[in-house]
């Protein structure tokens, strides 16, 4: 067949199969009647054969080689395309990101997108000082995208960053919680984590509350912890289990236990708590230390019950248990002579 032919056949153009002739890389080997030189049917499956390795991403010289050195292996060559192909991926990715968080941000001027791509380049910076101050001082009064900022929350492990990324992005235009739920069900704990510490600061939002109660479940504390925290304080009694559990485990032990005496202002939430509490008290276990956290949250809660608890706890084998208790018992013993007082006067 003559190039054109082939051109035809092929899909390849004149001008590139003309480019393979020139590099000895197919080079047509019949001869016409007339002399010209024609393509045989083993030419034709070579060009096929280029054009094959082409699609893998193999360089003209590579293809060349690889046809015609006997000894060539190809597993080393394709696991160098396959990190090639990953990287280039990776930066596509990349790019696709940062061009959709551009577009979020609603541009009206090239100013605009020249702000934002500042603001990304901010956020990306290796510098933990310039990440903070990129998110307290955000360019020329532009809007951050929700979905740009909850990205970096997500990936921001230094605490004084990740704390100004989650105030940024509470005051945020659009919909962060629903930009952060995909990190609640991440596989690395530390994401989960800080997507449920930015859904807490914005616990009103909608969708907010179902993410922090499906936190509830998770099988790391550190997790559970800051949803029960924001939950309980909303009056949500499932957290009961864990701010127990952190009481227990001296995790945020002080306002566990302030959100505990909250929430047994219900009467039957009341006794829920009162009997997790003295049970963690009776339990073997429990260091001295536990056991004074756990005698200080009872303080925290109203009814004879807790009383009566507390009386016992005067005389309790543990002096340092003992000494919390009776100093309590005392204080409210003392009140109330002062309150009687107050009524005879």
């Amino acid at each position: 067949m003559l190039i054109g032919e082939v051109a035809r056949y092929s899909g390849v153009s004149p001008r590139m199969l003309r480019h393979y002739d020139a590099l000895g890389l197919v080079r047509p080997t019949g001869r016409t009647v007339g002399g010209y030189r024609e393509y045989t049917d083993e030419d034709v499956r070579r060009i096929f054969h280029v054009e094959s390795l082409r699609s893998l991403g193999l360089s003209l010289k590579q293809i060349g080689r690889a046809l015609e050195d006997p000894d060539f292996t190809p597993s080393a060559l394709i696991g160098d395309l396959i990190r090639w192909t990953e990287d280039r991926l990776a930066r596509e990715r990349e790019l696709l990101e940062r061009l959709r968080a551009v577009d979020a941000s609603v541009p009206t001027g090239w100013q605009d997108v020249l702000r934002i791509v500042e603001l990304m380049q901010g956020l990306n910076s290796t510098s933990a000082a310039r990440r903070q101050q990129t998110v307290l001082a955000r360019p020329g009064g532009t809007q951050a995208p929700a979905e740009l900022l909850a990205g970096a929350v997500l990936a921001e492990a230094d605490p004084n960053v990740a704390g100004a990324l989650r105030w940024a992005l509470a005051r945020a235009g659009g919909d962060g919680v629903a930009a952060l739920a995909a990190g609640t069900r991440s596989g690395d704990v530390g994401i989960r984590r800080r997507a449920v510490l930015a859904i807490a600061e914005m616990a009103d939002a909608p969708g907010a509350t179902a993410l922090l109660a499906d936190a509830l479940g998770d099988p790391d504390p550190t997790v559970r912890g800051p949803a029960a925290l924001a939950l309980g304080r909303r009056g949500v009694t499932a957290t009961v289990p864990t701010l127990v559990d952190m009481v227990v485990g001296g995790s945020n032990d002080v306002e566990a236990a302030e959100i505990l005496g909250t929430l047994s202002q219900d009467p039957e939430c009341a006794d829920r708590i009162t009997t997790a509490l003295a049970g963690e008290l009776a339990a073997p276990t429990a260091d001295t230390a536990t056991r004074i956290r756990l005698t200080q949250a009872l303080v925290e809660l109203p009814g004879p019950a807790v009383r009566d608890v507390l009386r016992q706890l005067a005389h309790d084998d543990d002096h340092a248990v003992a000494r919390v208790a009776a100093a309590f018992v005392t204080a409210e013993r003392d009140a109330g002579r002062v309150s009687r007082s107050d009524g005879r006067s």
